[in-house]
């Protein structure tokens, strides 16, 4: 399908994609929706920990991906949580390998490419629900389409929504190294320095920390830490094989990619254009601005745009009777 045209319109003072970015990481407050807890025993002997909330009767279900370094609990998360309760949907928000406040079992993390993690969490979802929808921001937004387009799909999933997605990650990686990005490469950074020691701890002699406090970029991060622990060759061998760019051909069922022109994470190269007109099941959409997981909006409902669109597309495509 051609690109869509979009219906955002940033409020007055939201023009910029760095203001977007940073407005709701510091000044949104919404309560926690999923309470309730579980623990999912993975295949490999880890585990995940999933974020429910359920409500009597109900058939359709949708699963939340955070991003890079996020968890369950993020503002972004709980919001679209909020929004799909109370349009009928029950939500399972599910934490990435160790960021559900408790350190992962093994060696391996999480990554932009554990599409087969995402599987098992599909895969444990009750037999009630008739239709399961994916929803995807960040980091994992770009674990969602890969996952749309992996073999084996479960055939429950009727549909999926994805914000802000790096899906050229080499590109992307670059794009985060210029100047202005230096904020966010520091936030990252500290918070991936932590979990490196905290492995170092845990598996003595597996990891070595030499020049890590001098990194300042993903290149070599994931040079260093996040290709070895998960079996990739290089930072660009990882870049490669975790981006999802290459799946959106594959995906058969109605997707939903939103991009923002403003967004300062993303170059041209994840502004997937061709692979939407190819598609007769993956739509693009690119708001001239949104910024990162922004997207802000003030209205009565306290509802983001992102929030009643990803309600809008996927009450369309898992409706009953679709």
């Amino acid at each position: 399908m051609p690109r869509l045209d979009s219906t955002y319109r940033a409020p007055l003072g939201f023009g910029n994609g760095h203001v977007q970015t940073i407005f709701p990481a510091l000044f949104r407050q919404v309560p926690l929706i999923t309470r309730q807890r579980e623990r999912l025993t993975t295949k490999d002997g880890d585990f995940l920990d999933l974020d429910w909330h359920t409500e009597a009767n109900r058939t359709r279900l949708a699963i939340l991906s955070h991003g890079l370094e996020g968890d369950a609990t993020n503002t972004y998360i709980q919001g679209m949580a909020r929004a799909l309760v109370r349009a009928g949907w029950d939500v399972l928000a599910w934490n990435f390998r160790g960021c559900s406040g408790e350190p992962n079992h093994l060696l391996r993390s999480y990554h932009s490419g554990a599409a087969e993690d995402l599987a098992e969490v599909i895969a444990q979802v009750p037999a009630r629900y008739a239709r399961v929808a994916l929803v995807g921001f960040s980091l994992g937004g770009n674990m969602t389409l890969k996952s749309l387009g992996e073999p084996g799909l479960d055939p429950r999933v009727a549909g999926a929504v994805a914000f802000s997605v790096p899906c050229d990650l080499a590109s992307s990686a670059s794009q985060l190294e210029s100047f202005f990005n230096r904020i966010y490469m520091r936030r990252f950074l500290r918070s991936l320095r932590g979990k490196v020691r905290e492995k170092m701890v845990r598996f003595p002699g597996r990891l070595d920390d030499a020049g890590l406090n001098a990194m300042r970029t993903f290149r070599e991060f994931d040079g260093a830490y996040t290709a070895p622990m998960n079996g990739f060759a290089s930072a660009e061998d990882y870049w490669t094989r975790a981006s999802s760019k290459p799946a959106l051909a594959r995906i058969t069922v109605p997707t939903l990619l939103v991009n923002a022109l403003d967004d300062p994470f993303l170059p041209p190269a994840c502004f997937p254009v061709e692979e939407a007109r190819a598609s007769r099941s993956f739509f693009l959409e690119t708001p001239a601005c949104g910024g990162h997981v922004g997207f802000v909006s003030f209205n009565s409902q306290k509802e983001y745009w992102s929030e009643q669109r990803a309600v809008e597309f996927l009450g369309d495509v898992c409706a009953d009777g679709n």
